[in-house]
């Protein structure tokens, strides 16, 4: 409770930031329990836990309904009781077996932990399916490193209540600057996203792009710069409506993060209007990519709403205007102007090709 109170704020930004599932940090209490107590009092922490949660942060927001609570406590207690299970048998073996308790006792609570781990995310990832969310099924690495954490510190809390109780003080602390350093870098990614797409925003792409030109320069390599324009996407709008619009330029996202390199940075200008930075590529592989790239885009099929239901979207194209360093420009501004050209150039073109200008 006295954690939960301190970093009631912190968890209450969280929240108003977004509303998705994520890993909140009640995971350490309930992991502590279920090494700790009976079957019985661990369910009983979970309750505690989870309605104190709701009682202080979630009612008072509105943002997380009672029945999604009780959910949520119900797979923790699923995962609690599992955990417990083995970590129960792997103690009876223990003692059976005569087993030497230093040697084996750790490795009993990392089995426990990935049963909880485990479990927990098939919970998620099949609760996410049937509710139609297919960005919340598969678990973020960060997210994933963040529950591995809490639990980590579920292990060292009942520890050191089943040793040295009061040195459950020196817990608190690395668990409010966890929680902290959560929301610190959930506030930097917001800052840098933009929230349509989930690309980089115009700031953060120029950023990204200010970059690769200063290590460009120093290693005397090449890059190309794209600027993507979605061909009569002011059709797509009145024909099927500005929530149709949204969701073609969300499988635009989803295709560029697909098909582009993990270095490579993409980022949205505005409207229907895309950035590609591909770092350390010859010429000829830029215009390759940009070529690949205006054929995804050919080939996507858009399942969005409409007023009269949902509707298939397709026979979708781009406009691809290539500027590549140092043949299209010096400077950022000079490269951005040239692929904002050869956007332009394409269209008076007929549009869905790819053009590239020189200075």
């Amino acid at each position: 409770m006295l954690q939960a109170e301190a970093s009631r704020k912190i968890e209450k930004a969280r929240r108003l930031i977004t509303n998705a599932p994520h890993v909140n940090m009640t995971s350490v209490w309930v992991f502590a329990g279920v090494l700790l107590l009976p079957y019985c009092l661990a369910g009983l922490l979970v309750i505690i836990v989870y309605g104190h949660l709701w009682l202080r942060i979630q009612r008072k927001m509105g943002t997380r309904p009672i029945h999604r609570v009780i959910f949520s406590a119900s797979m923790i207690m699923l995962c609690a009781y599992a955990a417990g299970g083995i970590y129960t048998a792997g103690r009876m073996l223990q003692q059976s077996h005569g087993w030497v308790s230093s040697t084996t006792t750790p490795v009993i609570i990392a089995v426990a932990t990935l049963v909880f781990l485990v479990i927990n995310n098939i919970l998620v990832a099949t609760a996410a399916s049937l509710h139609g969310r297919p960005s919340h099924v598969l678990v973020s690495w960060p997210d994933l490193a963040l529950e591995i954490a809490t639990l980590c510190l579920g292990s060292l809390t009942a520890l050191a209540l089943d040793n040295v109780p009061y040195l459950i003080v020196l817990i608190l602390p690395p668990l409010l600057v966890l929680h902290r350093a959560v929301l610190v870098k959930q506030l930097e990614e917001l800052a840098i996203t933009d929230q349509k797409t989930g690309l980089l925003n115009a700031t953060a792409w120029h950023e990204a792009a200010k970059n690769e030109l200063s290590r460009a320069e120093r290693q005397q390599s090449c890059f190309g710069v794209l600027m993507v324009d979605l061909d009569y996407f002011k059709r797509v709008n009145d024909t099927y409506g500005h929530l149709a619009g949204d969701e073609v330029l969300k499988a635009i996202a989803r295709m560029l993060k697909d098909e582009l390199r993990d270095y490579d940075s993409a980022g949205r200008f505005g409207g229907e209007e895309f950035a590609v930075l591909i770092p350390d590529s010859s010429p000829t592989d830029v215009v390759s990519t940009a070529e690949r790239l205006r054929k995804r885009v050919t080939e996507l099929e858009v399942l969005a709403p409409t007023e009269n239901g949902e509707a298939m979207i397709t026979n979708l194209s781009a406009s691809i205007g290539v500027a590549i360093y140092p043949s299209s420009g010096t400077s950022l501004e000079q490269l951005m102007l040239t692929a904002d050209s050869a956007v332009y150039t394409a269209k008076s073109n007929g549009r869905n090709q790819v053009v590239t200008l020189s200075t």
